[in-house]
């Protein structure tokens, strides 16, 4: 992995390239490099800048395509860093995704004389269409040939020099679209490239490939019919994004625009006289939706964190027994429940999480209906789902999600709401929901306004290394939270527990340099949470405590506190991480670290070599 772009028309491609390449920054890379037909490679270990600074002032080729990488067969190593070609110096590639027998490939190809420069997969990818290009003499087929030897996922772009003007494109598993514009063509993994220059997209499916250059474009699928594909225009939601003046990092303007994510989630679908919620694309699946009686959330990272909270939501609201389960596992778990009565639910910011794609192809197979959760428009997982709901919370470039998941919080419960009323829960109980996720927004805002008070308690706290989070029932996955948060973009170790459960280990751990957060709004778990921490405090840890505006009891206990205002019970995990959020931000810019080159994360995972 990381990230694709390629460019084929009538202006120079490298400057194309490189603003193509900052495009694709948010998904997190550790090197970086492009071809150019008529000048050759350059590579780069680090930021796309150090590329843009080590290019040659002279350098007109029209042609080319570029790759962000995130080490994962190989170090990172100007080696190891794309574009990849073949001894022959005649096929030069960029690869996203993981080829599963390339060592056995590497192998046959090393007998027959080969050697190879990198550790890479990718390498071996590109020494395998050379050697296909020898008998085809013609790139597509080459490729096409090459491809149905390979065990794994793969998005790739192709050129070879003696046709320096094409380029070839093909997909398994790792997404590619074609950017189309009068005379050009720009290519990449995802869309977020292309809103400069165009907002007419083609999207190439699983297990197709596609012939580009400046005369136009051609699909085909895996038997070689060319297929009939228009552009889609690109959602207007798909605005320019920038870091503004006044924020300097992504991180921080995406917190900023949660009362907005929440509006925007809600929009249009809350129906406040029936109690209920709209959800078109889930009442198109209403029959279903009545006969399933198990549902498997699927998540990673932060979206994982959001399936524990929607588990409880829709057990609580839907009285149907709902698991959570990592993207990475669900297919080594077996299937229990009947899959024709179990709806799989993914839940996705960028709708191109390798793992959930991989988990949900296994659901379908079986035949699961299949729901999802993602913000961005036309990604895979959008496209391969039944039916879903998405975010509207537009783009999300920070490398940890902060509104998006907020919004996906916000969405679990419309969904929740809505399997509720399909199984008679009241007008009244469901009128009580929705009236208070509509005072969201505000409530958030109210946060948003105190956000100095965060910045004050983060300098307070910057000399502590560890960190416990804790919280109950709903707030048990806002400390996992909360502590994903805190270690991911400034580096502190931190760890989230269930509050009734520090006595079982953690609490050894706690003395006067070790403190705590407390998740402890004013509801059904005050009392134990209470109780949880002055065991903590008697051990002088400090305590931090999120709690419930007009909650003056708390400070007796807390050496600090941020409030929060009070609302439903289990809506608290959407205004409670917005403060967590706010403090991971601050402490890493007190740490001196940039929030947007969070070390060793990527925003997809999408593998690549």
């Amino acid at each position: 992995m990381c990230g694709i772009v390629a460019y084929t028309g009538n202006k120079p491609a490298s400057p194309i390239l490189l603003d193509g390449l900052r495009g694709l920054e948010y998904r997190g890379y550790d090197s970086v490099g492009m071809y150019i037909s008529g000048y050759g490679a350059f590579r780069t270990v680090g930021t796309v800048q150090n590329l843009a600074d080590s290019l040659p002032s002279s350098l007109f080729g029209t042609t080319g395509i570029a790759h962000t990488r995130w080490a994962t067969h190989g170090p990172p190593a100007h080696k190891n860093t794309h574009p990849h070609t073949d001894p022959t110096k005649k096929i030069w590639l960029v690869h996203n995704g993981m080829i599963e027998n390339y060592q056995e490939l590497r192998d046959l190809l090393e007998k027959k004389g080969n050697v190879f420069t990198s550790d890479t997969d990718s390498e071996v990818l590109a020494h395998l269409i050379a050697k296909e290009y020898e008998v085809e003499k013609k790139l597509s087929d080459a490729v096409s040939s090459a491809l149905t030897q390979v065990r794994g996922s793969y998005g790739i772009a192709v050129i070879a020099t003696d046709d320096p003007e094409t380029v070839v494109l093909a997909s398994l598993g790792s997404p590619m679209a074609i950017g189309v514009k009068d005379g050009e063509y720009l290519m990449a993994s995802d869309i977020t490239p292309m809103r400069r220059h165009t907002s007419n997209v083609v999207y190439l499916k699983d297990g197709e490939y596609a012939v580009v250059n400046k005369a136009g474009y051609s699909i085909y699928s895996t038997d070689h019919r060319k297929m009939t594909r228009k552009p889609k225009l690109l959602q207007k939601e798909l605005e320019e994004f920038q870091t503004t003046p006044s924020h300097s990092h992504s991180m921080i303007k995406e917190i900023l625009e949660i009362p907005s994510a929440l509006e925007n989630a809600a929009r249009g679908r809350i129906v406040l006289n029936e109690g209920n919620t709209k959800l078109k694309g889930l009442e198109d699946y209403t029959p279903e939706l009545r006969n399933i009686d198990h549902i498997v959330i699927v998540g990673c990272g932060s979206s994982y964190y959001a399936g524990l909270i929607g588990k409880l939501l829709i057990e609580d609201y839907a009285g149907i027994r709902a698991d959570v389960a990592y993207g990475s596992e669900f297919c080594n778990r077996p299937i229990l429940n009947a899959p024709s009565k179990t709806a799989f639910l993914a839940i996705s910011q960028s709708g191109e999480t390798a793992d959930i794609i991989t988990a949900l192809k296994q659901a379908k197979r079986v035949g699961m209906l299949t729901i999802g959760i993602v913000n961005v428009v036309g990604s895979t997982i959008a496209k391969e789902i039944d039916t879903g709901v998405f975010n509207h919370a537009g783009p999300e470039i920070g490398i940890t999600s902060t509104k998006a998941f907020v919004s996906q919080l916000e969405i679990l419960t419309l969904i929740a709401l809505f399997l509720g009323r399909l199984r008679g829960i009241s007008q009244a109980r469901g009128a009580e929901l929705v009236m208070e996720v509509q005072r969201l927004p505000d409530k958030a805002r109210s946060i948003l306004a105190k956000r100095d008070k965060i910045k004050e308690l983060a300098e307070k706290y910057l000399g502590y290394d560890d960190f416990l989070f804790m919280g109950r029932e709903y707030n048990i996955a806002t400390a996992y939270e909360g502590a994903l948060k805190l270690k991911k973009v400034s580096y502190v170790h931190a760890e989230g527990f269930p509050g009734g459960e520090i006595k079982h280990g953690p609490i050894a751990m706690i003395n006067e340099i070790f403190p705590t957060i407390a998740i402890m709004p004013s509801d059904s778990t005050y009392s134990a949470m209470y109780k949880d921490v002055e065991e903590l405090k008697k051990l002088h840890g400090g305590i931090l405590a999120i709690a419930t505006e007009g909650n003056l009891d708390v400070r007796v206990l807390a050496d600090d506190v941020f409030y929060i205002p009070d609302t439903k019970h289990c809506l608290t995990p959407i205004l409670a991480n917005i403060p967590l959020q706010l403090f991971a931000y601050y402490t890493g810019i007190l740490r001196g670290f940039n929030e947007e080159k969070v070390r060793d994360t990527v925003k997809i995972f999408a593998t690549s070599s």
